[in-house]
């Protein structure tokens, strides 16, 4: 059953592009490059078009065909001590021409869509990809803004990740948070392509594992999060709120929404990367889907991380399913249909496996059954 509020940017017919995207280059863990094609053979294309969507389906292989560089980088002393630090710093990326290359093509595919009026839903792959998606989308609606779902804060700079991994500094690069390229042959110019987000219009909510720098980082640039502390102090519907209230506050930007599916607690989502315990709830993950459909604002979507080759294969069922379900909640399916608008002074009550509602307004009870599933 679909909820579908109109929304004010996208034309109809109503249109969704599911940009598979099968990469892990911007982390070490293998299996993130099988997300997309586990949440498509999950039935999601056909579970989008039950809800009135018109799906535009590509396949998962149009960016197989982008070789990874050597991952080696060149460093050479240069007698500047500065330049010495930053280059060191750049070495210690991992695959970052690959990345570069990867999310500049992403780039390209999310904004080709959005500019035919289609919301690109993007299935990861690694969350090195929202580089691409989110500049992607810049480039449609440069006034968009972005609520970013996750466990962790993946602002790191080059100066300040540990791993090197991407995967953990898409938001630094997006920022524009890194030190100029030192040189014109620097491998931090293969990021020049890269889209400007305003900090301001960023927020983000579930956070509880973040790194030391991290935190500097975003208390330095006043960066508004809610980690799961604030989640449990006001309630996920108050956190949506007053997230919204801060990167959007007259309700009339875009919205991106990237959706890691580690900002759910592992007993949600046990098939992911890096999983952290104490995250958003099975039915918290789900309103925050359902409130940003509400906003009519949505524009772009990403679903990140789910890696099938980490648990056993119930567990990978199990987040598979988790991530289907909270793409159909962001377009638009309602786990219980809301009769809000309608039945002022109506009793809703659960009987059996069914909601049921009373109308007191009759003269006699009429229960009439409502479909939750």
């Amino acid at each position: 059953m679909s909820s579908t509020p109109s929304n004010k940017f996208l034309p109809s017919p109503k249109t969704v592009a599911i940009v598979g995207c099968p990469f892990s280059g911007g982390q070490p863990k293998l299996g993130v490059d099988k997300g997309p094609i586990h949440l498509v053979q999950a039935g999601l294309i056909d579970q989008v078009e039950e809800l009135g969507w018109r799906v535009v389906f590509d396949g998962h292989h149009q960016f197989e065909d982008i070789s990874p560089p050597p991952n080696g980088i060149q460093v050479n002393d240069t007698g500047d001590a500065a330049v010495d630090t930053l280059n060191a710093s750049i070495a210690r990326l991992r695959s970052p021409l690959f990345v570069a290359q990867v999310c500049e093509n992403v780039a390209s595919v999310v904004q080709a869509h959005a500019e035919m009026g289609h919301l690109p839903v993007t299935l990861g792959g690694d969350h090195s990809l929202a580089m691409g998606t989110i500049s992607g989308t810049l480039r449609t609606y440069d006034q968009a803004c972005v609520i970013w779902i996750d466990a962790h804060a993946d602002i790191n700079t080059i100066h300040s990740t540990d791993s090197g991994n991407i995967h953990g500094m898409p938001l630094s690069f997006l920022l524009k948070l890194n030190p100029p390229a030192p040189s014109p042959d620097s491998v931090l110019t293969k990021f020049d392509w890269v889209s400007h987000l305003p900090a301001e219009r960023l927020v983000y909510i579930g956070l509880r594992d973040v790194d030391k720098g991290e935190k500097e980082i975003l208390k330095k640039h006043c960066i508004k999060a809610f980690s799961m502390h604030e989640v449990d102090r006001y309630g996920i519907g108050k956190v949506v709120e007053m997230a919204l209230d801060h990167v959007n506050p007259q309700r009339d930007r875009p919205i991106h929404l990237s959706f890691d599916v580690d900002a759910l607690d592992p007993s949600v989502a046990p098939s992911t990367g890096t999983p952290v315990r104490g995250g958003l709830t099975f039915r918290e993950g789900h309103y925050i889907c359902e409130a940003i459909h509400e906003t009519g604002l949505l524009v772009a979507l990403d679903l990140m991380e789910v890696n099938p080759a980490l648990a056993d294969a119930e567990s990978v069922r199990q987040t598979v399913t988790v991530g289907c379900s909270l793409v159909r909640s962001a377009l638009g399916k309602s786990f219980i249909y809301r009769y809000v608008h309608c039945l002022h002074n109506c009793l809703l009550f659960l009987n059996g496996d069914t909601r049921s509602y009373v109308d007191f307004r009759a003269s006699t009870w009429t229960t009439c059954n409502v479909d939750y599933q």
